[in-house]
Parts: C-alpha cells; sequence; structure tokens
C-alpha cells in the first residue's frame, strides 16, 4: 500500500511539472498575445493611442484607448532602468507621461507568482532530482527485497479473540485430551516447573487427510489464548542455498519474541524427510533447512514457553532425529473417526443451520463409514446448497441421503441418455451386484441401486457396512471379489455376451485378489508370508516400483493363485444369480421402470437371505 502512494506522488508531481512547463512555454501564443520593441511603446504612447501599461517586472503589457481589432500587446523593457526613464529617452515628452488618461501601474509579485516563476526556473532541476530519487528509491527496493528473502512467511494470529475452541473440534475426544496438557502448559507453566515436569517441545499430529489436524492445532491456541504462528513445510524450501535456513531462524526469532506461542508446521513431512537418501550426498538445500529446524527446537530454553506442533499423514518417512526425545517428543494420532465421532461431528457443522427436526444425524452417521471431518462438513455443505437449490427453507433427509451419494459417487448426470439396449444391459448390470452382496453373509447390505449415471459410471450399486470395522477377513475379502464381479456376470447370464461395463471391477477384483496372496499372506499354497519390497520416490514418497525378492517358480505360483480367487469368485457369483434369475429378471424390470429402487424397495422385491455378520470371525464352540 506505500509502495502504491509512494508511486502515485511520483506520477502526480511529474505530471505537475509537464503541465506547468507546457503552459508556461505556450501561453503567448494560446492566448494571441502580440510583442512589439519598447521604442515602438514609445511612438504610440507619444501619439495618444495607449490607454494604460501595466510593468510586471521586466514584462510590459499594454492596453490601447482604441482596442477593436487590436490584440493583446506585450514589450519588455531594460532591467537597468525604469520605464519612465526609458520612455523620456526614446523621445515621450513627461506631459504624455503625466495625461490622465494614461493609467501606469506597477504590479507586484505575489507569493504563488513567485513560487511558479521558480518552480518553472528551476523546473528541470527538479525533474532530474525527482528522477535520481526514484531511481535510488527501486535499488533499495530491490535491496530490501533482498533482505527479505530469508525472513520466514509464517502468519501469526493473536489469540485475543480465538476463532476456533475445543468445543469446534469434535470425534477426537482422545487427541483433545492429550493436547490439554499443552494449554494447561501454556496457561500455568509455573504449576508444571514447580514439579519439575518438562512439558513436550514438540508435539506430531498425525493423522490421514481431512482428520482435523489444522483444525486442532488452532484449537489449542484458541483455548490457551496465545500467539498462533503458521507455516507450511514448503514454504521453507526454495532454490537459493540457505534461505530454508534463514527462515527457519526468523521463524523461532520471531517465536521467541512473542512467548509464550504456539508455532504450527503444517505438512512438515515436505521439510522433515528422511536425511541422507537424496543423490549426491544429498547435502541438499532441504536437508540445510532440516538442520536448522533441529537446531532450534534443541536450542530452546526452559523457559521460552514455545511449543512446536507439527502436522503430517506420512510419520513413516520423517527423519528419527525429529522424534526423539526433546523434539517431538508426543505423537498424537487423529484417526478416522467411528461412529459416535462422526454424529458429534455432524452436531458441529449442523450447528446454526435450520435443520429438519426428523433428520436423525446418527443415522447420517451409520450411512458414512470411513468418512473424515473434511466429508462430513462437506456433506453437510452439498446438504444445504441442495436445500436452497429446490427452494427449501429447511434442510431435510432427502438432502442428506442425495450428499451422501454426490460424495461417494459424484453428481447425477441426468443428461446422459442411453439407448433402451444399453440402459438394459445397466440395470442388469447393477442387479447382478446387489443380488450377489444381498446373499453372501459377509458382503455389505444394499442401500441403494439406480441406473441414473453419476461421475463416470452409467450406474450404481451403494452398500455400506452395518457397523465400524477394523479388521478385514478372507470371507469379507472374498465377498466383495464376487461383489465385484457379480455385474459381468449377470451380463454373460442374460445376454450369452459381455460388455466393457466391468472394466473397473475387474480392475478392483485383480488389485485386490493380489493384494490378499502377496501382503495379507492369505493364501494356502503360498502361506502367511509377504511378497515384494515396494519402493519409493526420495522426494516424493510416491511408490514407483516392487521389488520382486522372489522366483520365477513363486511368481508363477501367485499368478496361479490370484487367477484361483478370481475365478472361484465369478463361478459363486453366478451360482447365485443363476439360482435368483427370476428376481435378476424382476428387480431389473422394476429397476427399468423406477431408474433408482432405495434400501426399502429393494428389500421389498428381494428379502435379505441371512443376518449381515460383516466377515468378523466367531469362536469355534465344541
Amino acid at each position: 500500500m506505500k509502495s502504491r502512494n509512494q508511486s502515485f506522488f511520483i506520477s502526480a508531481l511529474l505530471l505537475f511539472s509537464i503541465v506547468a512547463m507546457v503552459f508556461y512555454g505556450f501561453q503567448e501564443q494560446a492566448f494571441g498575445t502580440q510583442e512589439i520593441p519598447i521604442n515602438q511603446l514609445a511612438a504610440e504612447v507619444e501619439a495618444d493611442l495607449v490607454g494604460k501599461i501595466e510593468v510586471d517586472g521586466d514584462d510590459i503589457y499594454v492596453t490601447y484607448r482604441d482596442i477593436t481589432n487590436r490584440a493583446a500587446t506585450k514589450s519588455a523593457k531594460d532591467s537597468n532602468s525604469s520605464l519612465i526613464e526609458e520612455l523620456v529617452l526614446l523621445g515621450v515628452s513627461p506631459e504624455k507621461l503625466r495625461d490622465p488618461n494614461l493609467k501606469i501601474e506597477v504590479i507586484l509579485p505575489g507569493f504563488w507568482a513567485n513560487a511558479v516563476t521558480l518552480l518553472i526556473n528551476f523546473l528541470p532541476f527538479i525533474l532530474m532530482g525527482v528522477l535520481f530519487w526514484v531511481f535510488i528509491r527501486q535499488a533499495q527496493g530491490t535491496n530490501n527485497a533482498a533482505m527479505q528473502f530469508g525472513k520466514s512467511r509464517a502468519k501469526m494470529l493473536t489469540g485475543e479473540h480465538p476463532t476456533v475452541t475445543f468445543d469446534d473440534v469434535a470425534g477426537v475426544d482422545e487427541a483433545k485430551e492429550e493436547l490439554q496438557e499443552v494449554v494447561e502448559f501454556l496457561k500455568e507453566p509455573q504449576k508444571f516447573i514447580a514439579l519439575g515436569a518438562r512439558i513436550p517441545k514438540g508435539v506430531l499430529l498425525v493423522g490421514s487427510p481431512g482428520t482435523g489436524k489444522t483444525l486442532m492445532a488452532k484449537a489449542v491456541s484458541g483455548e490457551a489464548g496465545v500467539p498462533f504462528f503458521s507455516i507450511s513445510g514448503s514454504e521453507f524450501v526454495e532454490m537459493f542455498v540457505g534461505v530454508g535456513a534463514s527462515r527457519v531462524r526468523d521463524l523461532f526469532d520471531e517465536a521467541k519474541k512473542h512467548s509464550p506461542c504456539i508455532v504450527f508446521v503444517d505438512e512438515i513431512d515436505a521439510v522433515g524427510r528422511h536425511r541422507g537418501a537424496g543423490l549426491g550426498g544429498s547435502h541438499d538445500e532441504r536437508e540445510q533447512t532440516l538442520n536448522q529446524l533441529l537446531v532450534e527446537m534443541d536450542g530452546f530454553d526452559t523457559d521460552t514457553n514455545v511449543i512446536v506442533i507439527a502436522a503430517t499423514n506420512r510419520p513413516d518417512i520423517l527423519d528419527p532425529a525429529l522424534l526423539r526425545p526433546g523434539r517431538f517428543d508426543r505423537r498424537v494420532m487423529l484417526d478416522k473417526p467411528d461412529k459416535s465421532g462422526r454424529e458429534a461431528i455432524l452436531k458441529v457443522h449442523t450447528r446454526g443451520k435450520p435443520i429438519d427436526p426428523k433428520v436423525d444425524l446418527g443415522e447420517i452417521a451409520r450411512s458414512t463409514p470411513g468418512f473424515v471431518g473434511a466429508d462430513l462438513e462437506n456433506l453437510v455443505n452439498e446438504a444445504a446448497i441442495l436445500a436452497a437449490r429446490r427452494n427449501k427453507k429447511i434442510i431435510t433427509r432427502d438432502e442428506f441421503e442425495e450428499s451422501i451419494e454426490r460424495v461417494i459417487a459424484g453428481p447425477e448426470r441426468k443428461s446422459k441418455l442411453m439407448n433402451p439396449r444399453e440402459k438394459k444391459i445397466v440395470a442388469y448390470h447393477e442387479v447382478g451386484h446387489a443380488i450377489v452382496t444381498s446373499v453372501l453373509p459377509e458382503a455389505n447390505p444394499v442401500q441403494k441401486v439406480s441406473i441414473i449415471s453419476r461421475g463416470m459410471a452409467g450406474g450404481f450399486t451403494l452398500s455400506l457396512p452395518v457397523e465400524d470395522q477394523y479388521l478385514e477377513s478372507k470371507k469379507m475379502l472374498y465377498s466383495d471379489l464376487a461383489t465385484m464381479l457379480g455385474g459381468r456376470a449377470a451380463e454373460e447370464i442374460m445376454f450369452s455376451d459381455i460388455t466393457s461395463g466391468a472394466s473397473n471391477d475387474l480392475e478392483r477384483v485383480t488389485k485386490q485378489a493380489r493384494r490378499m496372496v502377496t501382503r495379507l499372506g492369505m493364501s494356502e499354497k503360498l502361506g502367511p508370508m509377504v511378497y515384494g519390497q515396494k519402493e519409493e520416490l526420495v522426494f516424493l514418497g510416491r511408490e514407483i516400483s516392487e521389488q520382486r525378492d522372489y522366483s520365477e517358480l513363486v511368481a508363477q505360483t501367485i499368478d496361479e493363485e490370484v487367477h484361483k480367487l478370481v475365478d472361484e469368485a465369478y463361478t459363486t457369483a453366478k451360482d447365485i444369480l443363476v439360482q435368483y434369475k427370476d428376481k435378476l429378471v424382476e428387480i431389473a424390470e422394476k429397476l427399468l421402470e423406477v431408474e433408482t429402487l432405495s434400501k426399502e424397495e429393494f428389500e421389498a422385491l428381494f428379502p435379505p437371505m441371512n443376518e449381515k455378520n460383516q466377515g468378523i470371525p466367531y469362536f469355534n464352540t465344541i
């Protein structure tokens, strides 16, 4: 803002100077002024033609008695003599000069006239000075920018008016209890110091994307009422050597000045990756930045009262020196919330919104397994947008159900028109998925079946688990294989042909079957072993290949076991659909008629065969 004002001032000054110069240089031509010599003026005075003479310094302005067809006239006198003396020397009689019809006035210069005259006279020097000053300021600005290059870009929030507290964070009660100690230390540090306790200097928040790591850090700052410095790990790393380390030093210097305070480093894995893994000795700019961060965290005094909170979703690639006691001593996990946690998060995000009293947030929480806080916030927002689009005053259950489907499968594409034959194939394909998952006790129950396009899919079958589950049994994974192949099996049974509609299903089936064999030890022939070692990009942390630590014979066996799993699952799906072929036809024809079947409508046509056990093994009793 300051630089903008300076630029405006310089531009206005230059414009004024140019206008004044132009006005001064051409004012005579603009008013049509005629200049005559002083001897001609003397002759006209002697001839009684002049009525008034105005003397302004050395300039003489003449007004004639007969002003008809007379232009404004100007003359000039010698600066060493007066006008009267020159006129007398040029032959004008004193009687003519004393004639009452001839008025001679001397104009005394005023303040503004003198100022304008001085400005015009010194205008070239002023312009040169202004231009020189502009060049000097630009050079200083460049130098200042270079000096500011190594300054920290952290944003500081004061703790006087907190916008986020623990009341705004839900679903992570254990994490809040862990961080409550940090809040108490920042509020009452003497209570801990008196007992000889050492508060953790650093707290590492670990969790999947969207679980609320950044929100939790802000809540800690809001509860403690202290300044909050926020910066991303990527803002430390620059192309130029030493800049990142300089920014780390500046950040911690500022933090010490505002102690007690919190320094929050988001995505710390961008700068805290394991050292020594790069090319050419790996002593690059990123590692220098990390070294400086380690030094600064070790350099805290006991009375500094500065706590570093960092967030990452890749704790496995962090340098061990960061995680040792004295640096990030405490690790707080923010896992995906369970049903009660999701319900609490929904209550936070629906606070202040007009919700239909019939909406059961607990039911919505049961329908959203695997959703994190960011997903639930997006769900509530999508429901509000849908209600506004439908000109409703409150958000009803229909909007919430629609928003769940939008988050999972994408928005409806009603404009995508399919010919009747393709529509029929899609209907049998989706009903094939639904019947297989409904028959198998270890598979998830059906929530909705639709042939309305969503995202890239021509239709979808939504099946969600009854309750949260953290273990995957072999039977459950096998049931998923059969369910995913149910659409392909229905096409083959009903049309004696197959289409490309199952391409995504086949990709997921192959990946899951290989994972069961090579990573989960669910092959009887190969046994409980892991085959292959994953390799990752050094700096990006991205899997690029899998190193084979097994022979060609084992590789052949892996392929055979994967093929066996897929074949058995496909056979299971076909057997189920052949057994319930009449229901397959009935439900598909109904789906073609209404385009969407809810859970209740589907179960009215095809009642559940047995109770779902979600694939969790039971104890064998004797």
